[in-house]
């Protein structure tokens, strides 16, 4: 019997039973999906009965394509995963799926999302094949390059949103791509700062780059992406308020740094390391998300 310590990967496991496979493919995380939808909101269009169902479409194949990263990856992070007090619960990891089914279900899948992309917009298939390409990249090469890891991880986020724009055709604005590129980079620099608060008693950290990074550097990596994230919005929000003579876009900047803040909390108490939990737990957070929505839909769909 094989140590549940080895790094060894064994292709002739038992066959899988699906909800081993369906665990596997984290369908909570699938929550970061939604960010297809944000371009499209933003531009007020989401709802037109053609480009939701485009949207649709969009999000189902990046839940493909994501998933697909995610169990390449617990394949190459088995041995490290094993070692670790509740990553050893993964699948793959304990054993409860085999890695030929999960290399099988990961090739399918990593195909089938760019190929789906094809029929919905070319476009789409080239940002799906570049997201997957940057994240194969991560788990392969990346994952323990300090800074590197930082910018491939919030790439993901940020081709989220660029795919919800070329799926339906809108051409993002700069204030757009400036607001998820640095919201991204801050979600994903305040994950490995609670992932690094988790493990500096013990030294269990499995990332290799979390050794390289001090908790002060990367309270200033998230610090400084939040306050760019506000100010983009901020300039954004307001640069319309003029041009439209509209006050709603400025008055969404109080819920939506609120929610910022709050967000920011959870990370500075070392609990974000598993960003979509801190999300759909925190009732506060929910609350001014709900509330700046609100706010910016009413703005979008008025205007």
């Amino acid at each position: 019997m094989q140590h549940p310590n080895s790094a060894r990967i064994n292709l002739k496991d038992p066959p899988v039973q699906m909800p081993a496979l369906v665990q596997a493919v984290r369908p909570r995380q699938w929550l970061k999906n939604v960010l297809v939808g944000a371009a499209p909101l933003a531009a007020g269009v989401l709802f037109i009965p053609m480009i939701a169902l485009d949207t649709a479409l969009t999000f189902i194949i990046f839940c493909g394509a994501s998933a697909g990263v995610y169990l390449v990856n617990d394949l190459l992070d088995v041995a490290a995963d094993r070692a670790h007090p509740i990553k050893m619960n993964r699948p793959i990891a304990s054993g409860a799926l085999s890695a030929r089914a999960a290399l099988v279900a990961g090739i399918v899948l990593l195909v089938s999302a760019p190929l789906g992309a094809y029929f919905v917009s070319p476009a789409l298939a080239v940002v799906i094949l570049i997201y997957e390409v940057l994240q194969i990249a991560y788990c392969v090469w990346f994952k323990h390059v300090p800074v590197v890891d930082l910018v491939l991880v919030s790439s993901g986020f940020l081709l989220r949103a660029i795919a919800g724009a070329v799926a339906v055709g809108i051409v993002p604005s700069q204030w757009f791509l400036l607001v998820a590129s640095f919201g991204s980079l801050f979600m994903v620099a305040g994950k490995r700062y609670s992932e690094k608060r988790e493990f500096e008693d013990t030294g269990g950290a499995t990332r290799k780059s979390l050794e390289e990074y001090s908790l002060s550097y990367l309270r200033f990596v998230w610090s400084v992406s939040a306050g760019l994230t506000l100010v983009a919005y901020s300039l954004w929000a307001f640069e319309l308020d003029t041009v439209l003579e509209n006050v709603i876009p400025a008055l969404s900047i109080v819920p939506f740094s609120m929610a910022v803040l709050r967000y920011a909390y959870s990370i500075d108490k070392g609990v974000a390391g598993a960003p979509e939990d801190v999300v759909l737990a925190d009732k506060q957070l929910l609350i001014l998300a709900a509330i700046w929505l609100g706010t910016f839909a009413t703005f979008v769909f008025t205007r």
